[in-house]
């Protein structure tokens, strides 16, 4: 499991961010692998995240963590980035990676 039920309460809820400017991403998930990065920056409470995806495009949207942790099914390639603080979106936007 990515994220435990401590850290997902510290996620705000789906939609209740939408007319915040410069929102805040709290979380942020990191493959591995191919260095694709997920950051949170709302949540269900369930599955489905609200956030930035930086993989071959950067891009705002929804994800699913069932998905995300699917890719784990073999190898732990995907795992929360622990040295992370949570960062203004427009910082996230504005870096490499």
């Amino acid at each position: 499991m990515l994220l435990d039920k401590k850290t997902t309460e510290q996620i705000p809820p789906l939609y209740s961010r939408e007319h915040e400017h410069d929102p805040e991403a709290v979380i942020s998930l990191v493959d591995t692998v191919s260095g694709w990065r997920w950051y949170i920056l709302e949540f269900d409470g369930k599955d489905t995240c609200f956030g930035l995806v930086k993989g071959q495009e950067t891009e705002l949207g929804y994800f699913s963590l069932v998905e995300i942790e699917g890719l784990n099914s073999r190898f732990e390639r995907i795992v929360r980035d622990a040295a992370y603080a949570p960062t203004r979106l427009s910082l996230l936007m504005e870096a490499r990676t």
